[in-house]
C-alpha cells in the first residue's frame, strides 16, 4: 500500500512539472531575445483556455523560444470545385501561411479579413483566392483527422487492447478456476459494479441485455476523461459534438425500448383529471427529449468547466507577472497549489461523470420499459386474487 502511494505521489509530480513546464516555457522564452515582442502582445488568457478546449489541428505542447512544439494532422478537404486536397497541417505554419488557396483561421486573420464571428472560429479552414481574401464561392468540407478525432481513435484503441487481452486470459481459464490477475483485478470489480450498481436496480430482469451498452457508455467517457487529463492531451469529452453523439445514441435507444404503456402513461396519464392532463401531457412530452438533452449538457458542461479551471488558476501566473516579476513569483506556489487540488478533483469527476451518464442512461431505460412491468405486475395480482 505504501508502495503504491508512493508511485501515485511520484507520477502527480511528474504529471505536474510537465504541465507547469507547458506553461512557464512561452513566458521564459519571452524575456530572451524575444522579450519586447511577448511584452508587447501581453498574456492572453483567453487565447490559451479557449485553444486547449477547442478542437484543433495539432497537438500543442510548448514553445521553445517563441516556435511551438506540435505534432502535425492530416488535413482533408473537398471542395465540388477545386477536388479533395491532403496534406500536413504544419504547411500552414500555424497560421501564418496559407496553402493550396486555403488558410486556417485564427482570432486575429479573423478580423483581419473582415469574417463575421458567429459563423467561423479559430481552426476553421476557408478558401482564399489569390489575393488572400476569402472566396465565398467555393464550398468546402473538412474532412480532416482533428486532435480530438484522433485522440478519440488512440484512446479507444488501447482501450480495446486491454479488453481483448483480458478476455482472451479468462478464455484460457485465468480468473475463471482461479484469482483474477493483473488487469483482470482492476476491470473485474469496475465491471461488477457497474451491473449492481447500475444494471440491476434500474432495468431488473433485462439488464443482461443492456448492460454491453451500459458497459460501452460509461468505459468509453472514461478512457476520454482519463485521457483528456494528461497535459497537452485534447478534451475529448468536453467537445459538444462528441457528448451531441453519445446523448442522440442513448436518445434512441431509450426510445428502442418503450412500449404503449410506457406512451399511454405520457399522452393519457392515469388517475389525473382531465383539466391536469392538459397541462401534464405537454410536459411530459418534452421530457422524452429533454432526458438526452440533459445527458449532453451534464457532461459537457462538467469536462469543460474543470479544465477552463486548471488552465485559469495557471494563467493567474502569468497575468501577475505581467503587472510585476516578484507578483509572478508569489502567485505560483498558491496558483500551482490550487492547480494540483482541482486536477485531483478532476481524477475523480472522470468517474463519476462516467458513471452517472451511464446511471441515468439506465433510469430512462427503465421508465421506457417500467409500464409493461407495472402491468403485469397487476395482472398477475388479479389472477392471484
Amino acid at each position: 500500500m505504501g508502495m503504491t502511494q508512493k508511485a501515485i505521489k511520484s507520477f502527480a509530480v511528474a504529471v505536474f512539472s510537465v504541465f507547469f513546464l507547458v506553461f512557464s516555457v512561452p513566458a521564459l522564452a519571452g524575456e530572451g531575445e524575444g522579450g519586447h515582442e511577448q511584452e508587447k502582445k501581453g498574456f492572453d488568457a483567453a487565447e490559451v483556455i479557449f485553444g486547449h478546449v477547442l478542437n484543433g489541428h495539432e497537438f500543442h505542447f510548448m514553445d521553445i523560444g517563441g516556435k511551438p512544439v506540435t505534432i502535425p494532422l492530416p488535413v482533408i478537404l473537398y471542395s465540388p470545385q477545386r477536388g479533395l486536397t491532403t496534406f500536413m497541417s504544419s504547411k500552414f505554419h500555424h497560421g501564418h501561411e496559407d496553402y493550396k488557396d486555403y488558410r486556417i483561421l485564427t482570432e486575429h486573420s479573423i478580423q483581419e479579413m473582415g469574417l463575421d464571428p458567429k459563423q467561423f472560429s479559430p481552426q476553421d479552414i476557408v478558401p482564399v483566392d489569390a489575393n488572400g481574401h476569402y472566396d465565398a464561392s467555393v464550398k468546402v468540407y473538412d474532412l480532416s483527422l482533428t486532435r480530438n478525432v484522433v485522440q478519440m481513435i488512440l484512446a479507444l484503441s488501447i482501450f480495446t487492447w486491454i479488453m481483448l487481452r483480458i478476455a482472451k486470459r479468462y478464455k484460457k481459464g485465468i480468473g475463471v478456476k482461479t484469482a483474477p490477475q493483473g488487469s483482470q483485478s482492476l476491470m473485474e470489480p469496475v465491471i461488477t459494479f457497474v451491473r449492481d450498481e447500475v444494471a440491476k436496480p434500474n432495468l431488473g430482469d433485462k439488464q443482461e441485455k443492456y448492460l454491453p451498452f451500459l458497459l460501452t457508455i460509461f468505459f468509453f467517457i472514461l478512457i476520454n476523461n482519463i485521457f483528456g487529463l494528461i497535459p497537452g492531451s485534447a478534451n475529448v469529452t468536453g467537445n459538444i459534438a462528441f457528448t451531441l453523439v453519445l446523448g442522440v445514441i442513448s436518445f434512441i435507444v431509450i426510445l428502442a425500448s418503450s412500449n404503449k404503456h410506457y406512451w399511454g402513461h405520457i399522452f393519457n396519464p392515469p388517475g389525473v383529471p382531465f383539466g391536469v392532463k392538459l397541462i401534464l401531457v405537454p410536459v411530459e412530452f418534452l421530457s422524452v427529449f429533454i432526458k438526452p438533452f440533459a445527458l449532453i449538457i451534464r457532461l459537457f458542461a462538467n469536462m469543460v468547466a474543470g479544465h477552463i479551471i486548471i488552465i485559469c488558476l495557471i494563467s493567474l501566473i502569468f497575468i501577475f507577472a505581467e503587472l510585476s516579476k516578484y507578483a509572478g513569483w508569489g502567485a505560483s506556489p498558491l496558483a500551482v497549489g490550487f492547480t494540483i487540488f482541482i486536477y485531483f478533483i478532476e481524477v475523480l469527476v472522470a468517474f463519476i461523470q462516467a458513471f452517472i451518464f451511464a446511471m441515468l442512461t439506465a433510469v430512462f431505460i427503465g421508465q421506457a420499459i417500467e409500464g409493461s412491468h407495472d402491468h403485469e405486475e397487476v395482472h398477475e395480482q388479479t389472477v392471484v386474487v
